[in-house]
């Protein structure tokens, strides 16, 4: 790699078409890739009822204390604040969405869902996504849909098809070993990983995309998980690692003037440390998707530091400037 080839990105929203050429053939599951936990959580619907996937106690007091118990359910739910467009344009790369449909509505209508439903429907949010991809033409996202609350195999049908004619020929097939040239070759712009067996059979849907979740709201089990799965090995596609605190019943009862907001950012500065010492690429305890809850905190500093970690695979490491 020639020494002019410095990664020195000026632009969240274009990071990869920026890249040096030293980067175009690496598989993107070797580069450092941030994205954003429960990606559509910043539009949750306060007058949708509970998911029927929660507990049954937590549907009767929905039932009876809807009040209550929804506001509750958002507090502790909502683990974005930026727009799904907003996120790409700081540089986020990998969308967890986690979908759903209610029981009620007509068979093609989707939401997202965590806790309860959103606002945006997952027509509505994906064509946005459609959008953005066309205005920025060299970026690829990927896109990985898990859940699917109430769904069943006709209603998958549906949501696939949906998906195959919003995203079309940006579709990157499972049989590729995409990089950002191959993307670039082929005007590939969208990875989209499907976790059910009704994409058995669709060469543009990817399997399951892992997602290393430690469920703990203690920050420093959060690395200690981490830290102990990169001794197991990464996976050979792509995989998430999750920075992302999880409260439990005891948890929020415990702290009634919290927020999951506010756990999170009084543990930022902890897990963005350990971030900082984080390696891209194909050894075993090399990462490759970062995943953080309210990715636009502190002024974008999460996305900038996990792009920043592709210095690493430079010969020479070198800065990275990011506004």
């Amino acid at each position: 790699m020639e020494d002019e080839e410095r990664l020195c990105i000026s632009s969240g929203s274009d990071w990869m078409s920026e890249m040096p050429s030293g980067f175009w053939d690496i598989p993107l599951w070797n580069l450092s890739i941030p994205g954003s936990h429960d990606t559509m959580s910043y539009c949750l619907d306060e007058r949708s009822s509970v998911l029927k996937s929660l507990p049954w106690v937590v549907q009767v007091l929905d039932t009876f204390f809807p009040c209550i118990v929804r506001p509750c359910i958002i507090k502790w739910a909502t683990t974005q604040e930026d727009s799904i467009t907003n996120q790409l344009d700081l540089g986020i790369r990998f969308l967890d969405l986690r979908i759903a449909h209610k029981i009620k509505d007509p068979d093609k209508v989707f939401y997202f869902a965590h806790g309860i439903y959103s606002l945006l429907t997952v027509k509505e949010a994906l064509t946005e996504v459609a959008h953005w991809l066309d205005q920025h033409s060299k970026e690829v996202v990927i896109i990985a849909l898990s859940a699917f609350d109430g769904m069943n195999l006709d209603q998958h049908k549906d949501l696939i098809q949906f998906l195959l004619s919003t995203f079309d020929k940006k579709m990157c097939p499972n049989h590729i070993v995409p990089s950002l040239q191959q993307c670039w070759n082929h005007n590939y712009q969208v990875i989209l990983s499907y976790d059910d067996s009704a994409a058995f059979g669709y060469e543009e849907l990817w399997p399951q995309c892992e997602y290393w979740w430690a469920d703990t709201s203690d920050p420093n089990n959060v690395i200690s998980y981490l830290e102990e799965r990169k001794t197991e090995g990464r996976p050979g596609q792509f995989f998430a690692a999750g920075l992302n605190l999880t409260e439990d019943a005891k948890y929020v009862i415990s702290h009634p003037c919290q927020s999951l907001q506010s756990m999170t950012m009084s543990s930022y500065s902890l897990l963005l440390n350990w971030v900082k010492q984080q390696r891209p690429g194909p050894y075993q305890t090399c990462l490759n998707i970062i995943c953080a809850d309210f990715v636009g905190a502190f002024n974008n500093e999460f996305t900038q530091l996990v792009i920043g970690l592709n210095q690493t695979l430079l010969k020479k490491t070198l800065p990275i400037n990011l506004p």
